[in-house]
């Protein structure tokens, strides 16, 4: 069930396989963050349980690239095959959270708890769905399939199957420009 899981979160990057090749590609020649967080992340949650000893060993390389990378996605999360995580840093998702299938990470994002309140809890994505850089997902919410979170956007609120959501949009607030923050030397 592993291999089949970690086949399709490489799929998702353009490999064809999990063979040794393409993991000495992965990991050393052409180094892609996402996958070689996904691998262990993967083999830690499946040794969870079956053998503590390579839980452990495999627990270890999840810590180092959670704080290399800046992925501080909790073991503990349910996530489905086929994720893909474009760009790393800064994602952050709460070890309750259930993710689906074939989902898009970006830099900056957060799924997280909310503890009071009438959406007290974590939320529950769908499948296929898109999360854009630094949008921040809170509470016993739904993400229903092939939804698009945009940049920047807050969501504390169940969004439909297809729905998109995105933060307001940029407005001018002044015409002074950047004078007193671009400065140049012998200026």
């Amino acid at each position: 069930m592993v291999r089949e899981i970690l086949l399709t979160d490489y799929q998702r990057c353009g490999h064809k396989n999990v063979s040794l090749g393409t993991l000495m590609q992965v990991f050393w020649w052409q180094p892609n963050p996402g996958l070689k967080f996904l691998t262990y992340f993967r083999l830690t949650q499946y040794f969870r349980r079956k053998n503590r000893l390579l839980f452990y060993v495999f627990f270890l390389g999840w810590r180092k690239m959670k704080y290399k990378y800046g992925f501080d996605i909790s073991y503990r999360a349910t996530i489905g095959k086929g994720l893909y995580i474009g760009h790393f840093g800064g994602i952050v998702i709460h070890g309750d959270a259930v993710i689906g299938e074939h989902c898009n990470l970006s830099q900056g994002m957060t799924i997280g708890v909310l503890n009071r309140g009438k959406n007290t809890g974590v939320p529950k994505i769908g499948n296929r769905v898109f999360m854009g850089p630094n949008c921040v997902i809170l509470g016993g919410i739904s993400i229903g399939n092939d939804a698009l979170i945009g940049a920047n956007a807050v969501v504390t609120f169940d969004v439909a199957d297809k729905a998109v959501v995105a933060a307001p949009l940029a407005s001018v607030i002044s015409h002074q420009g950047a004078t007193s923050y671009v400065v140049l030397p012998n200026s």
